[in-house]
């Protein structure tokens, strides 16, 4: 198992609480995996709230307090760090992505979220939500655009996309909102910033036709494996699990285009949509 990572409480209300947590566990003589048989979880689970990496929910909270004795410290603290602004589905991805040193995404429909421009971002909240106040888009398109701002570092995390064609090709907003989402995907390649590759039509069959899929890598936690449906997900640790996705995300990467090649389409569809509009 990896050394502890060192934490900052500061950085947030959930980094705070896993902190306090490490120090009672340490405090009573317990491992990881000691505590986690108390929960009927993994010894690196609990390492992923100590972390800040995982969530704590409010049974896991309650538990604890009644194992170290804290009279309610948990359970009152853990509704202040698990309030968010993502979807209950996605939250817990949403918090990870944000520490996480590597992100490895294949997005078949979709541009990921980290990529999207600001009226891409739109138009695709205001197709979930056809019916929804603008107050309620702008709030969901800002949450969506402060998740970008982990790539204000230079070099982490390290992103990695690999887009179905269709992502290319499927017109989101307007002819213009794609030619500006597509050029934006291709300055950050250009920078060095990520790393694309497409998928395109002609490769057929895959490894990942069923759907999207995240792989997360930390320093000193677990990684994990994200899949998301329509209003579903599923956040996994289980290392047979991230090993099976993790094959799946190299096969599907086999099987696409070389980065350079990916940027010439994503720049030649960008070119494309600019002409048309």
């Amino acid at each position: 198992m990896p050394a502890p990572k060192k934490l900052d409480p500061s950085s947030s209300p959930r980094a705070f609480l896993g902190a306090e947590l490490r120090y009672k566990r340490e405090e009573a003589g317990m491992t990881q995996e000691e505590l986690g048989q108390h929960l009927f979880v993994s010894g690196s689970f609990i390492g992923q709230l100590e972390s800040g990496t995982r969530r704590m929910q409010p049974e896991f909270a309650a538990k604890f307090d009644e194992i170290f004795k804290t009279d309610g410290y948990f359970s009152r603290n853990c509704a202040a760090a698990g309030k968010s602004r993502y979807p209950d589905h996605f939250a817990a991805a949403a918090e990870a992505e944000a520490i996480a040193t590597d992100i490895r995404e294949f997005a078949p429909l979709l541009i990921p979220g980290l990529l999207q421009t600001r009226p891409y971002a739109r138009a695709v909240f205001r197709a979930y939500q056809p019916t929804a106040p603008e107050d309620v888009i702008d709030e969901l398109v800002d949450a969506r655009l402060d998740r970008a701002h982990v790539l204000d570092d230079p070099t982490t995390p390290l992103l990695w996309v690999i887009l179905g064609e269709p992502v290319l090709r499927q017109v989101v907003g307007s002819r213009a909102v794609m030619a500006e989402a597509l050029t934006h995907i291709a300055t950050l390649a250009r920078r060095h910033r990520i790393i694309v590759q497409v998928l395109p039509f002609e490769a057929g069959a895959h490894a990942a036709l069923e759907g999207s899929l995240k792989l997360m890598a930390f320093d000193g936690a677990p990684p994990l494996a994200y899949l998301q449906g329509l209003g579903t997900a599923q956040l996994s640790d289980d290392p047979e699990q991230v090993r099976h996705h993790t094959m799946t995300y190299d096969l599907v990467g086999a099987a696409a285009l070389s980065p350079e090649r990916s940027l010439t389409l994503i720049e030649a569809v960008a070119e494309e949509y600019t002409h048309e509009e």
